[in-house]
């Protein structure tokens, strides 16, 4: 008997790339998707890696452009347009002078798509708050996708690594990536937290608000014994300022419903007990007595420092860090950090970064990327803080876990794309104020309250 498969209607094929091209934040949410995808061993050497959501945000790119070429501008501020293009210009001026420029291209490469083009894209497909929230609810779903994965491989003993035991939470990524599945939990987490914020107040939607908080909650375990101190520490610190902006009472009560989960959960349940104590711990000698992994980054950060000083204008160029390490490093520097799971074995994985994007920036692209980076990142974190409510908050608390988190990792792995996500959703809070609060007779009567000025059109551009 032959088996029939059912044609695709060419009318609907015809219909379905003008309809992406209209509205593209579906393909932004993909991307966010995709980074779940399980890339397999990867050597970590190579020079370039392409996964399926770096494949999504290039068509992103792509339809972007084809939009430009079509004569349908989206709304971008100079402002905008001038930190964007004073990243390239940075990354093209280093290239030109690096150590090695053929080498470097590949670098200019993945910085102009990371930082500029895959933002950008996004900026312009987020056209109101339906794009937004669709692109933050794909943060959620991947949290909680890499959130179950994780819960698992720690309750049945089959993630990586950590102190000998298979216990550490890695989601889908493996432990030659070990820090991703703790980022993509700490987005959602936050991007939850924030959506669920959003919908307090009369006309806002109860049970998205418990689903959002619910998933919130949830995420703090696998969190939890991914055994991360950075995703900790840029986690806590991006809560704080979202409670802050939001309501500082919040932060109160949050921080007292959290200590009282943790002693049921860690003190009565006994789950991740004595990994996530002995971690936390860990976080308070990092200074006086730094374990190894520390104090690789204390010597991986005086290198940069280093390297700066001998090419302090334009830095030595994208991915000569690597080549320049050892002729820079201090001795006592490893080799390589270890990592085990059931499916690599033991494999030591090179330090090829200072594991710190600024110092990253200073040593390949000096005084001149510096300056780009720097005021990029400003412009868009006083612009998202002028939220209090909404996309814009989730922005801001996405914003500032990047920033934080920047502090001590660098781009690099299967959730680089994330950043690229989160800076276009950060340029858009930035480039849209808030709609400030009606007051007054007029703003209360029948006109302001009717569909003309609360459709979605006026409500997601002004927001």
């Amino acid at each position: 008997m032959a088996l029939t498969v059912p044609a695709l209607h060419r009318p609907a094929l015809r219909g379905a790339l003008p309809a992406l091209a209209r509205r593209t934040s579906p393909l932004a949410a993909v991307t966010v998707l995709l980074v779940c995808v399980p890339t397999g061993d990867k050597d970590v050497a190579a020079a370039v890696h392409v996964t399926a959501a770096d494949l999504a945000s290039l068509a992103l790119v792509a339809l972007t452009a084809l939009d430009l070429l079509r004569g349908r501008l989206p709304v971008i501020s100079r402002t905008t347009c001038a930190l964007f293009g004073a990243i390239v210009v940075a990354a093209a001026v280093a290239t030109v002078g690096s150590i090695d420029p053929a080498a470097s291209v590949t670098g200019f490469v993945r910085l102009t798509q990371v930082f500029v083009l895959v933002p950008a894209a996004v900026l312009c497909s987020l056209r109101d708050r339906t794009d937004q929230r669709l692109v933050l609810g794909s943060f959620v779903l991947a949290a909680l996708i890499q959130g179950v994965v994780g819960a698992k491989q720690y309750l049945t003993h089959t993630g990586a690594s950590y102190t000998g035991q298979p216990i550490r939470a890695v989601g889908t990524f493996g432990a030659l990536d070990i820090m991703a599945m703790s980022s993509v939990v700490s987005y959602g987490l936050l991007a939850a937290l924030a959506l669920g914020l959003g919908e307090r107040g009369p006309g806002g939607d109860a049970r998205l608000r418990r689903a959002m908080f619910a998933a919130a909650a949830f995420l703090v375990f696998p969190l939890a014994v991914s055994f991360s101190r950075g995703s900790w520490i840029a986690t806590g610190l991006a809560a704080t300022v979202l409670l802050l902006r939001a309501d500082a009472r919040l932060l109160v009560r949050g921080a007292v419903l959290g200590l009282a989960a943790a002693v049921v959960l860690v003190g009565g349940l006994g789950l991740g007990g004595s990994g996530v104590t002995k971690r936390l711990s860990s976080i308070g000698s990092v200074s006086a007595a730094p374990d190894q992994s520390v104090s690789d980054r204390y010597d991986l950060w005086s290198t940069a420092g280093r390297i700066w000083q001998d090419h302090p204008v334009h830095g030595a160029g994208p991915k000569a860090f690597q080549q320049l390490r050892d002729s820079h490093a201090p001795l006592r520097l490893s080799s390589g950090s270890d990592t085990a799971d059931s499916t690599i074995g033991f494999q030591r994985e090179p330090l090829l970064s200072p594991h710190d994007m600024y110092f990253l920036v200073l040593s390949e692209q000096g005084l001149i990327g510096i300056t780009a980076y720097a005021a990029l990142f400003l412009t868009l974190l006083i612009g998202c803080l002028r939220h209090r409510r909404g996309p814009g908050l989730a922005a801001l608390a996405l914003l500032t876990w990047v920033l934080v988190d920047f502090l001590y990792a660098d781009i690099g792995g299967a959730t680089t794309v994330l950043t690229s996500v989160v800076l276009g959703l950060a340029a858009r809070a930035a480039a849209h104020p808030p709609v400030p609060p009606a007051t007054g007779p007029t703003s209360t009567g029948p006109t302001t309250t009717g569909p003309t000025t609360t459709g979605p059109t006026t409500t997601g551009a002004a927001r």
